[in-house]
């Protein structure tokens, strides 16, 4: 969704009284599923779970048709990362719903308190472009274990995909349940004028900001899984061939469009030649093993659509024109919205490519010579969705994750941490608010609720009721000094 979402034209009457409509048929719906118990919410999840696994050919169709997505590079980021997601939350969901007993202060004995889970109501969730099935469908598996009616719009860019998941919701669940609105600038814009109870948003930090303004007008809750440039950092210390080879991966997975991609390199200065020579090896054997091109390669993605295409050649065109050098790749064809795996050295700090969150299989490789030299490099930018860090080194290891803040952090390894169910997954500042995946997903979409029972007639606030006598003063006095 680009940046001017809430810019574009009014919405028609039409499709204003169908989403209107739709909203007040969930809304109306919610009180229902609050009532259900665990089994009837993983009933609902199984359900998805077995379309899911039926259908497995047509999700890699539609991503293939939308952007020529490798199909095995569609069964492990967006069905079996969905899958695992349900899985997870199928595991658990019954104990996450447990109320959760805490602990009682001696000022307050006599009362048993909890922590009890409801769900928020009816919720939006927003999906991106660049895994357009598992950014549609991860948060509604935590939003619908959390018991909420949820409206899912998908991205317009990926039409296939968007056309996938109506039917999907129309197969697996209620009208009344799951909606999925279809559309483009003036839809979503329509949407964020209703007073959702939560929206869940992913994309860029710009429209974010658009979003989380929108959702302040109903003082709705968000989760804004944003982005950012991802650093990563190679010591001198490490283990070359391995970090090339997850570089290379995590880079260029997607063609690049990835938030949690490696968006820059800092390599230390005396393994820099090295680190290039084992990235360009990796390239050859990823992507064009036979010797035919990586352009005819059936394991690389294309960039979405054109205007996409054109900002990153814009990229690349002008990195060069300040100085940078194409150690690996450069070869481009707008014809096919083809990037070839790029690595660049000798990039200015001021060009675009280091300026802009680059979201395409162009990497720039940046040299340094002390770990606090790196850390201030990161730390000049807006804070990064994931960090990266490639050492044998604990000490340097530590360093660097204790002074550079990020959402998430990986060592030795890229993107991984993103399929941890166990792990909270969002950004931090400008990357990010609030978090995913697993029981943080859950949470996100429920109402931590505060309850306090106290017993019925003599307690120990009773003794502190007015009047203010000299007794009650002396109460107050020892509570203060001792509670």
């Amino acid at each position: 969704m680009a940046a001017a979402a809430l810019s574009a034209p009014e919405t028609s009457p039409a499709i204003n009284s169908d989403l209107h409509a739709a909203f007040e048929r969930l809304r109306t719906h919610t009180p229902v599923l609050r009532r259900e118990d665990a089994s009837a919410r993983a009933t609902r999840l199984r359900r998805l779970a077995a379309w899911i696994t039926s259908n497995r050919v047509a999700i890699q169709t539609a991503l293939y048709a939308d952007f020529r997505k490798p199909a095995a590079e569609t069964d492990l980021t967006e069905i079996w990362s969905t899958q695992a997601e349900i899985k997870h939350t199928l595991a658990h969901l019954r104990q996450w719903m447990k109320p959760r007993r805490v602990g009682t202060p001696l000022s307050l004995l006599g009362t048993t308190s909890w922590v009890q889970y409801e769900p928020k109501g009816v919720c939006l969730v927003m999906a991106p472009w660049n895994y357009p099935f598992y950014l549609a469908v991860g948060p509604l598996v935590s939003a619908l274990a959390a018991g909420n009616c949820c409206v899912l719009k998908p991205s317009e860019l990926t039409p296939h995909v968007a056309t996938l998941v109506r039917r999907l919701a129309e197969e697996v669940f209620d009208s009344a349940e799951v909606v999925v609105v279809e559309g483009g600038k003036d839809v979503a814009t329509e949407l964020l004028r209703l007073p959702f109870d939560h929206i869940f948003f992913t994309g860029s930090p710009e429209v974010g900001k658009i979003v989380m303004r929108a959702a302040a007008e109903h003082l709705s809750g968000v989760t804004l899984e944003l982005g950012g440039k991802s650093p990563a950092v190679v010591d001198a210390t490490a283990n070359l061939r391995d970090a090339a080879e997850k570089l290379v991966w995590g880079k260029f997975l997607n063609a690049g469009q990835t938030c949690v991609a490696p968006d820059y390199v800092l390599v230390q200065e005396p393994v820099q030649a090295e680190l290039v020579r084992e990235m360009e090896a990796v390239i050859r054997r990823n992507y064009n093993p036979a010797g035919a091109g990586v352009e005819n390669s059936e394991s690389f993605a294309r960039i979405v659509n054109q205007q996409h295409f054109n900002r990153l050649a814009g990229l690349l065109e002008d990195a060069q024109a300040t100085g940078a050098t194409v150690a690996v790749g450069g070869e481009v064809d707008g014809r096919q919205c083809f990037i070839a795996p790029t690595v660049l050295t000798h990039v200015a700090p001021d060009s675009r490519i280091m300026q802009e969150e680059i979201f395409g299989p162009l990497l720039p490789l940046v040299p340094f010579r002390t770990l606090s030299e790196a850390a201030d490099f990161i730390n000049a930018r807006p804070k990064p969705l994931a960090q990266y860090v490639f050492t044998r080194n604990a000490e340097n290891q530590r360093y660097l994750l204790d002074n550079v803040s990020a959402g998430g952090a990986a060592v030795n390894e890229t993107i991984v941490h993103l399929g941890h169910s166990e792990l909270p997954f969002g950004g931090v500042g400008n990357s990010g608010v609030g978090k995913a995946h697993g029981h943080y997903g859950f949470l996100a979409f429920s109402n931590e609720k505060a309850v306090l029972r106290q017993r019925i007639g003599r307690t120990s606030i009773k003794l502190l009721y007015p009047p203010y006598t000299p007794k009650v003063r002396k109460m107050l006095d020892l509570l203060l000094r001792y509670l």
